[in-house]
């Protein structure tokens, strides 16, 4: 059952007093991160807060940490980024995942570029291609410290725990943002923001929360239940459809042939190897020309909504290898050189497939 109208008033009574010892406890706590201002400290330059949060959807801390650093080193500013070319970009994201989030990136960029500044306001920034309610609201509080509602999946788990929110994700969102704002304070909503995500990544943990540790321990309805961890709850996960597909090593004077995927779409705009599509149902069959072809193995790879098995075909004949270069819209990158291609990951994984065979087989 969702927290009842009666719960959530009540809460607002204790609004300050969460605000209040939430923000003592990240003025100590607070985690160092590279993007990230500490307390007390000014302002961070908004670029960077959104470039740290696009990259941060669904991505790990640590996964993010060495690309931010090293977009920031080819592109320290919104205009630089702008004025980029989006085959460098997009290979300079490859293995970042969501790549929708780099076309989105650009767009924006261009957009700010253009507009010579970011909003300042929730609204504003809404207004920017690839930002949503989430993005908008965590750069409109940690750059510009309005008052603005920040739920990730952090202060998802924290919030559904404080105020005992039944009703399972993600049908409670509502609920949990509506809790959020009973206890966002006008001031400091930066800090209050960035401290919520902190207590959820490393206090108010998925399993074993450090409850004895909380700063929220004296407010949090789900501890006083005596069951803190089973909050907040899912709904049972459906089991991702599996589609199959072909992808080809298509090789000649130590060069691989590598195309670039249409800009709209999975993987949209990113260099990879020829492939025959990834079919709903298909059986992974097709080729892109009559030849000798060698099956070097499987790939298999997570997409968000399914599953892909990738078989990895060797084309035996140079021959036929030249001529396919001469048909296809593609360009040959040195076999030597091919991690610096920023192949997706699935792509990045079938040439670490075709590699590991080129060795066995001494080429």
């Amino acid at each position: 059952m969702q927290a009842s109208g009666a719960t959530l008033s009540s809460s607002v009574e204790t609004a300050p007093g969460v605000a209040a010892a939430l923000l003592a406890w990240y003025d100590i706590h607070a985690r160092r991160l590279p993007w990230r201002r500490l307390p007390g400290q000014a302002r961070q330059d908004p670029y960077r807060v959104w470039l740290s949060e696009v990259m941060l959807q669904q991505t790990t801390v640590a996964a993010v940490g060495p690309y931010y650093a090293k977009f920031l080193e080819r592109w320290p500013r919104v205009e630089d980024l702008a004025a980029a070319d989006d085959a460098e970009v997009m290979a300079a994201w490859a293995g970042l995942g969501y790549y929708a989030r780099a076309r989105n990136l650009l767009a924006c960029a261009r957009e700010v570029s253009r507009l010579g500044a970011f909003p300042d306001t929730e609204q504003g920034l809404r207004a920017l291609p690839g930002l949503g309610d989430y993005t908008a609201a965590a750069v409109a509080a940690i750059a510009f410290d309005r008052p603005a509602v920040v739920v990730d999946a952090n202060v998802e788990r924290v919030v559904a725990r404080l105020f005992a929110i039944e009703t399972p994700l993600p049908g409670a969102r509502g609920a949990i943002r509506a809790a959020t704002a009973t206890i966002t304070p006008g001031r400091r909503a930066g800090d209050f923001a960035q401290a919520m995500m902190d207590l959820g990544a490393s206090v108010c943990t998925v399993r074993a929360p450090r409850c004895l540790l909380c700063p929220l321990r004296a407010h949090c309805r789900a501890l006083a239940q005596g069951e803190p961890e089973r909050l907040p709850v899912k709904a049972a996960k459906k089991a991702k459809p599996l589609r199959k597909g072909r992808a080809f090593w298509i090789e000649r004077d130590g060069a691989v042939l590598l195309v670039r995927r249409e800009g709209r779409g999975m993987l949209g705009g990113m260099r990879a190897l020829p492939d025959n599509g990834w079919s709903a149902r298909g059986d992974g069959s097709g080729e892109p020309f009559a030849a000798d072809w060698t099956s070097l193995g499987l790939v298999r790879h997570g997409f968000t909504h399914f599953d892909l098995e990738l078989q990895l075909m060797l084309c035996a004949s140079p021959e036929m290898a030249s001529l396919a270069g001469e048909n296809c819209s593609g360009e040959w990158w040195p076999v030597s050189q091919i991690e610096t291609a920023g192949l997706p990951t699935v792509f990045a994984k079938a040439a670490r497939l075709a590699l590991a065979e080129r060795g066995e087989r001494g080429q």
